[in-house]
Order: structure tokens, then sequence, then C-alpha cells
């Protein structure tokens, strides 16, 4: 039986590398498919095919697992499918059960989109309309595709119009800041590594009048930005770039090395209101934050090197969130990117967050090599003990993966200091301890209900099944070896809180079962 390898850097890597050759493939694919099977749609939605092949040709095999070329491809992808999609509807002979199908698809496949909303903003599967809507996100998703593609590779449209020998390129762009890659207002994500090009000030003001859309015009030796009656040279082409607008660096927490083949860049912070807990803004980054974050990354080092090997190969960008009650989040498309709430935590907090969201990407990555459930249909009857609540096999999976990684890191700070370091206050150790106990539970509880979702329910793959004894093995030996410390979290002011959850996950049990007991 196949055997899930949790800290293996050659078997990661290979995972990582077999990954960037899928995407690189599926770029071709979607190219082909737009070529072949919709020239009409990509006509019209002028989506320049022969510039994305060049692009890809372009880009380092490595970059096809960035999280920025990733993004790209998969936003590419959805548009195929929806520009399908749109086709097939016109020839429905049913458009309320084709509808309802694919508000069913929605809700399962792109739960991390806006799609849902912009398809069916009532909340219901209505087709009255969906042409027009299923036609303006086709738009909406083609202007993006374009303007992510054109400075992936810097200078690369001047290249390309002087080999096709055209004049002049002509693009809408929209400059306005970007919640999901979170980019400044006013500036042009550049390369795959975090770099931006930053408007003069006059620049900027002219953007702001004009709600940061304007014109990208594209030629052999510059490219242009036009707002209004305003026209700024963006860079001059030749043998070698010059940047007209100031060129900012990204701000690397680690350089690349052997260890971290990409680095790991610190991005802006995305700002989120206080009443509504949605984003309002993207803003520049305090510099004092870098090294909070280095410090984290050093204790982990020291105290889990296993731990902080995956970090090295699976996290690649980190964006602090300033965002009171919002917790640390990630997205399946953009691998490697990490949002961290890094303004209300301390930095036993901070550690725990950045080992949280990289197990995330460590999961999608398996997921995206095996298919490890089937036929549970996205039905919420598991009990979440982290989110007390019902939850699909999916969403127990992903729990049960990040919170058992939790576990092991808090168990590996316990012994670490009990070892003679310090790097830690006693108070955040007996809180890591604390911590651990509490994921045991949690941890076990799910593992037993994935247990029985594969022996009694079949939903489990051989591949899922390899992965939930791969978890067991883990807590069964954080179990182990945090033993000696149980005695006294349960003794201070953690011990009720742990016995409070004890007994709310045997009511939850009693309550939930396993599913059909």
């Amino acid at each position: 039986m196949l055997r899930v390898k949790l800290f293996e850097p050659t078997f990661l890597s290979s995972l990582i590398h077999e990954f960037s050759k899928s995407m690189r493939s599926l770029l071709d694919e979607l190219c082909n498919d737009l070529e072949k099977h919709y020239p009409g749609p990509t006509a019209v939605m002028r989506l320049p095919v022969v510039y994305f092949r060049l692009v890809g040709q372009s880009l380092r095999q490595e970059d096809y697992s960035s999280w920025k070329v990733v993004g790209w491809i998969e936003e590419l992808n959805d548009l195929v499918y929806f520009i399908d999609l749109r086709e097939q509807l016109r020839c429905e002979r049913n458009p309320s059960q084709f509808a309802a199908g694919l508000f069913a698809e929605c809700e399962e496949q792109f739960y991390e989109n806006s799609y849902l909303d912009e398809l069916f903003p009532r909340g219901e599967p209505e087709s009255a309309g969906l042409a027009r809507r299923l036609s303006g996100l086709c738009v909406r998703l083609a202007q993006q595709v374009i303007q992510e593609s054109l400075f992936l590779v810097p200078g690369l449209p001047c290249d390309w119009l002087e080999q096709t020998g055209s004049r002049q390129w002509s693009v809408r762009f929209d400059l306005s800041q970007n919640f999901e890659r979170v980019e400044l207002a006013g500036c042009v994500s550049l390369g795959v590594a975090g770099a931006y090009l930053e408007p003069p000030a006059p620049v900027r003001r002219e953007l702001a009048r004009r709600e940061f859309n304007a014109t990208l015009i594209i030629r052999e030796k510059n490219i242009r930005l036009r707002v209004g009656r305003l026209t700024t040279t963006v860079l001059n082409a030749g043998k070698q770039l010059r940047w007209e607008w100031r060129h900012v660096w990204p701000v690397f927490l680690k350089a690349p090395n052997r260890v971290w083949p990409r680095g790991l860049t610190l991005g802006p912070t995305l700002v989120y209101s206080r009443k509504d807990r949605v984003p309002i803004s993207v803003a520049s980054t305090s510099a004092g934050l870098a090294e909070r974050i280095r410090k984290a990354l050093a204790v982990s080092e020291e105290a889990w090197l296993d731990g902080a090997r995956n970090l090295a190969l699976l996290s690649q960008r980190i964006v602090p969130l300033k965002a009171h009650g919002v917790v640390s989040f990630s997205y399946r498309h953009l691998p490697g990117l990490s949002f961290l709430n890094t303004f209300e935590r301390d930095g036993l907090d901070l550690i725990d967050d950045l080992v949280h969201e990289n197990s995330h990407h460590h999961l999608n990555l398996l997921l995206r090599k095996y298919v490890m459930h089937r036929h549970d249909r996205n039905q919420e009857i598991f009990y979440s003990p982290w989110r007390r609540s019902l939850r699909p096999l999916r969403g127990i999976l992903h729990a049960t993966f990040t919170f058992t990684m939790g576990a092991i890191l808090f168990e590996r700070l316990s012994s670490w200091a009990a070892s003679g370091h310090a790097k830690l206050t006693p108070q955040q150790i007996l809180r890591a301890r604390f911590r651990c106990w509490e994921e045991v539970e949690s941890v076990e509880y799910s593992l037993r209900d994935l247990d029985y979702a594969a022996k009694k329910l079949g939903w489990l793959t051989s591949e899922g099944r390899a992965l939930v004894n791969s978890l067991q093995r883990e807590i069964q030996g954080v179990e182990k070896r945090i033993a000696a410390f149980e005695a006294a979290v349960l003794r201070r002011h953690y011990g009720a809180e742990l016995n409070r959850h004890r007994q709310e996950l045997v009511m939850a049990r009693k309550t939930y079962g396993p599913v059909g007991e």
C-alpha cells in the first residue's frame, strides 16, 4: 500500500517538479483549445493566444510552480471552461436543468472564487439572464488574463511585436488595488517574485481621478500608459530594459538558495474593515514586520527542522493581514501565497500560522497528484472540532492534515524548550503544550470520522487511506511525547479549557456519530 511521505524533501521536490510540468502542459492544452475549438470567442475577446504561447516558452520551468504563474494559468483555465459552458448553453434545450447543474458545480468546485455570486446573484440556480451573466464573466476573465500576461516576462510584449511585425498593441489596463493578488493601486506587478513599478506622483493622481482605468500602448521600442489626456512611458525596450517608473524590488525574508529554492518574500498588507470583515485596501507593509517574521522562521528552523524544510519548499510569499477577527488563509489556485494575520498575534501564533498555511499548500500539492476522496458529493455530514459545525469530507481532510502539523509543531516547541532553549517565554511554552493537547484531541476525533468514511462509506481512495494512516502515526507519536506535560497543563488555567474541549467532543460524538452508527 502507498505510504505518503510527509517529511521527505526529495519526494516533495519531485512533486513540485511534476506539478510545474503539468502546468506547462495545461497552458499548451488551453491555447490549443482556444485556437481549435473556440476561434470565434477568442477573436471577439481579442485573446492573444500566440503571445500566451510565447510567454509559456519564455518562463523558466521552475516558474510554473510559482503562485503568480499558476494563478494566471488557472484563471485562463477557468475562462476556457466558462467559454465552453456559454457555447453549450446556446444549444441547451433545458436551461433550468443546465442552471441547476452549473449552480451545484460552482458550489463544489469554485468555493474559493466569486463565480457563484456573479452567475447566480440571488443565490438560486436562476436560468433567466444566465447567458448574459456568463458572457460578462468571460469578458472580465479575458481582460484579467491578458493583463496578467503582459509583465510576467518583462519586455516580452515589445519582443512579440517585433517578431510579428505589428506596429502597436493597445490593451485596457486596470490599475486599481487587487485584493486576491494583493497589489497596490496604481502599481504594475513585475515578474513572478514580487517586484513592481510605482508611477510618478502626477500619474498616480490622474489614475485616481480616472478610477485607475487606463490603456496600455505597446510598441517595439517602449510601453506607454495613457490615462485620460496624460500619456507616460513605463519602459523603454532595447538591448537592455530601462524602467521609467520607479522599480521596487521584492522584500526577501529568505533569499533564494539551496534550501529555499524560490526564497520567501513579504508582500503588501491587506487591510480589512472592522465592521464587515471584508478587504477595503492594500497598503505598504512596515519594515519592522519583516524582522518579526524572520525571528519566527528562525525558531521554527531550530525547533522543528523537518517542518522548516517543508516550509522552505512550499511557501513563497507572505501577505500580512490587518484584520480584526480574521484568521489566516490561503488559496488552492495560488500555491505558496499565505495570508497571515500578523497584527493580533504574538510570536507563537505567527509560527503556528506559518506552518498552518504551509500545510494547506502541502495538502493541495498532494491532492493535485492523488485523488484522495470520491462519491461524497460534498455532503456536510462530519462534525468539525475546529469550526464546531458540519463540514464536507474535503474540509475534514484539510483540517485534520493541517492541525496534525500544528500538533507536531507545538510538541516540537515544547520538547525544544524542555531541552534548555529559551526563545519562547514560559507562558508561550505552556500555551504551546495546551495547544498541542487541544489539537491531539481534535485530530483524533476527526481521524475516527475519516476512518469511517474510508471503511464504511468507501469515500476515501487507497491514496486517501494512506494519507490518513500517515496522520494517525504522526499524532500517536505526538501524544506519547507530550504526555509528560499533560498534568502541568491541567493544573494551570488551561486545564478547565482543555477539559471543556474534551467534553464538547464527547457531546459531539453522541450527537453526530460516526455517520450511520
